[in-house]
Parts: structure tokens; C-alpha cells; sequence
């Protein structure tokens, strides 16, 4: 993880010194979101309606641009257990995150933007309950990996994003009563405002 930290300062110090171009706003939207899972007994449910806020800052030339994020993110989904008798019990879980994404990208005609890069994401707090709003014990790691890609447009000092995003670690440890790969999926519709 510190390589991967490391690789990313680097990358940025890179460059804003060859930029001509510097930007930074505030950034805010809305996601969809599920919860893949990966398990014997366990299938993924409904997708789950979230939102993010937060700041970017965008630094590169008029056609290669680096894009980072720093973003409070609500999302979550639902799983569904089937045990042995083949009765059926919804979990619904709710995840806050801070999110750093940190997207490359390739801008066209001075508008169009084409973008892709890693997420690391550091939970908060999180809800799991059953169908009855019953809290369930089930251990979620502290941080996760994963990748975003993407299309942006930009309108004067207005930028649009539309991306996906998934995880490249299971979210959760080991847990008798959730033996299960779980990832999390998202669409990303967010808008932000270049201050300068």
C-alpha cells in the first residue's frame, strides 16, 4: 500500500510540473450500487441508491490530464442467503467512505474527456441488518482497492463524470455467518464546479 502511495505522489509531482493546467472545485453526486458476492448460499440482491460529495483537483496539459479525489461516499446494497431448506433472508448493508480516486485521462476536442484509474477507499462506519432490522456481526476491513472508468465532459467552469467502479479485494474478513466474497459495483453520476 505505501508503493502504491508512493507511485501515485510521484506520479502527481510529475505532472503539475510539466502542467498547464490547474483546477479545483468542489464534487457531489449520486451512485447506484450492489453488492457482489461470491459464495455458496449467497446471491447478490437490489441495488442500492447512494451519493458522494466532496473536492477534485485536476492538473495536466490541453490533452493528458490527472484527475485526484477526496469524497464522502454513502453507498450499500443487499444479499440474499438461501440456507438448506431453501428459505430465503434479505441483508441490507450501508457503507460510509472517504474515497480517493485517481483518474488518467485523455481530453478531446477540449471538452470530451475518456478516464480511468485506482480507488482507495477507507470505511467509516457501516450497517448490516436482515430483513427485520435486526443488526448482523459481520467483520468489514478497514480499507479496500479498486478501479474506476469512465467518460467526462466538460461545459465552461461545470465537469460531468459518468463511471464504474469495482473492487479489486473482498470487502469483508473472515465471518462464520457471511462466508462469502463481497464487492462492491457502482455507477457514478457526479457533477463538480472549477473554482479556477
Amino acid at each position: 500500500m505505501k508503493k502504491i502511495i508512493f507511485l501515485i505522489l510521484i506520479m502527481m509531482l510529475g505532472i503539475e510540473a510539466n502542467s498547464q493546467d490547474f483546477s479545483i472545485g468542489p464534487k457531489a453526486g449520486i451512485s447506484t450500487a450492489n453488492i457482489h458476492v461470491n459464495g455458496e448460499d449467497f446471491q447478490s440482491g437490489d441495488n442500492d441508491f447512494g451519493y458522494h460529495l466532496g473536492l477534485f483537483v485536476r492538473m495536466g496539459g490541453s490533452s493528458i490530464f490527472m484527475q485526484p479525489e477526496i469524497l464522502f461516499t454513502s453507498t450499500g446494497g443487499s444479499v440474499i442467503k438461501t440456507d438448506n431448506n431453501g428459505v430465503q433472508t434479505d441483508f441490507n448493508a450501508n457503507f460510509n467512505r472517504m474515497d480517493i480516486p485517481v483518474m488518467f485521462g485523455f481530453k478531446f476536442l477540449n471538452f470530451f474527456r475518456v478516464q480511468a484509474g485506482p480507488i482507495a477507499s477507507i470505511l467509516v462506519d457501516y450497517k448490516i441488518e436482515d430483513a427485520l432490522n435486526v443488526p448482523v456481526n459481520v467483520d468489514y476491513k478497514t480499507s479496500t482497492f479498486g478501479y474506476q472508468a469512465g467518460l467526462g465532459l466538460d461545459l465552461g467552469n461545470l465537469i460531468f463524470d459518468l463511471k464504474y467502479e469495482s473492487s479489486l479485494s473482498n470487502m469483508s474478513k473472515s465471518s462464520l455467518s457471511f462466508q462469502t466474497d463481497q464487492r462492491q459495483n457502482q455507477i457514478i453520476l457526479s457533477a463538480g464546479f472549477r473554482l479556477f
